[in-house]
């Protein structure tokens, strides 16, 4: 079936030679980094974290929110998802090896990776995280494979595939409760020392990935004869209501705790964040941008009438959502994290020209891969609707 991938209108051979090109740009700047170090990156002793892994814990959560389509579909028999479950799973795909691409751009050596397996540390939360995302992966592949495979032959996934899919749903909860674990285990950093990380972590995953499945979805109803179904974005963009509501009300938790208790390691982030602290304000634009959009899209969700018959006006909404969760934990979260540093020192993370071109390089492997596996999926679909 892959070969599938391979075949399409000049309006996709000219997407994925874009993409190609935006690659080819982020393996020259990578090759770069490979040769020269990490000291070309705008990482330092006190920002030891930057693009890289900001962009790794955003997309964790993009491709657990799979898990959206997968629970009720398999699990409750819900049958207005049975058209896009698979999109989703490809999603997820996508996500996960953009994921593990971010970790080997911040290793350095990819060789470095090897560690991990050859002198494995199961009392370090690292290990379970290179676990988690590498079974999730080829949980997805093995899943969303057979499923579509079935789905070409007419017949109904073989039993044998069941276990591996009710095995994803919890599987997909763990890759991003395992991921914030990785800061909420970090006791110098109080902006991440919150036993509500995880939970946190969950809800704007919730509210991300379906929100960027939606966009998707619209963008093949208008390039393709495959259309996901009114009461499958319906139900869809009701997912991404609640859980961007669920995840604005853990933020104000989060600053009600910090204010309350008036703890300085606790409320100086958030000043940093939302207002600047002692005169270096390089996040407050962005912060601020990501709550009106954040804030904005939600109560376009809540109280315009007919917003989701109206696929051109729900398409902004759930983008602007998707970039304020982007901002808000593919920015904030992780970079604001570092300041102040535990001995109170502000330094800014810029990140460089070569890191951002690396970046933008994955980004752009994530939707050639998402192209490919979407065109396969797109084309058998079309195929039984003739």
């Amino acid at each position: 079936m892959i070969e599938r991938a391979l075949t399409g209108s000049s309006r996709y051979y000219g997407w994925m030679t874009l993409l190609g090109g935006l690659i080819g740009l982020g393996v020259i700047s990578y090759a770069y980094q490979y040769n020269t170090g990490l000291g070309i990156t705008g990482m330092s002793r006190d920002v030891s974290w930057g693009l890289y892994i900001s962009q790794f814990t955003f997309l964790v959560g993009v491709a657990a929110s799979a898990v959206m389509l997968v629970l009720p579909y398999y699990l409750h028999n819900y049958k207005t998802f049975g058209k896009i479950v698979v999109l989703g799973e490809f999603l997820a795909i996508a996500s996960v090896t953009m994921c593990l691409l971010f970790i080997l751009a911040d290793l350095g050596k990819p060789m470095r990776a090897l560690n991990v397996i050859l002198h494995p540390t199961p009392n370090s939360i690292l290990f379970w995280d290179m676990v988690v995302l590498n079974g999730y992966l080829f949980l997805n592949v093995l899943c969303g494979w057979v499923a579509l495979l079935s789905e070409k032959k007419e017949v109904p996934p073989p039993k044998w595939i069941k276990p591996f899919i009710y095995l994803s749903i919890p599987w997909a909860v763990s890759i991003h409760t395992v991921t914030a674990f990785l800061y909420a285990g970090l006791p110098g950093r109080h902006f991440w020392l919150t036993a509500i990380m995880a939970p946190r972590f969950l809800a704007s995953a919730f509210a991300g990935g379906p929100a960027l499945l939606i966009i998707l979805c619209l963008i093949v109803k208008r390039v393709s004869k495959f259309d996901a179904g009114k009461e499958a974005i319906s139900k869809l963009t009701t997912i991404v209501t609640y859980a961007a509501l669920l995840n604005i009300f853990f933020v104000l938790l989060e600053v009600f705790t910090a204010f309350y208790s008036n703890i300085p390691g606790h409320m100086h982030t958030l000043q940093y964040l939302f207002a600047g602290l002692h005169g270096h304000a390089q996040l407050v634009p962005w912060m601020w941008t990501s709550t009106i959009l954040g804030v904005g899209a939600i109560l376009a969700l809540l109280t315009v009438p007919g917003l989701r018959e109206k696929e051109g006006l729900l398409a902004l909404t759930c983008g602007a959502l998707f970039i304020s969760l982007w901002i808000d934990k593919g920015l904030g979260l992780v970079l604001g994290g570092f300041v102040p540093s535990p001995m109170e020192a502000v330094t800014e993370y810029h990140p460089s020209a070569p890191e951002i071109l690396i970046t933008i390089g994955i980004w752009s492997i994530g939707f050639f891969i998402l192209s490919a596996l979407y065109r396969v999926a797109i084309s058998i679909k079309e195929e039984k609707m003739v």
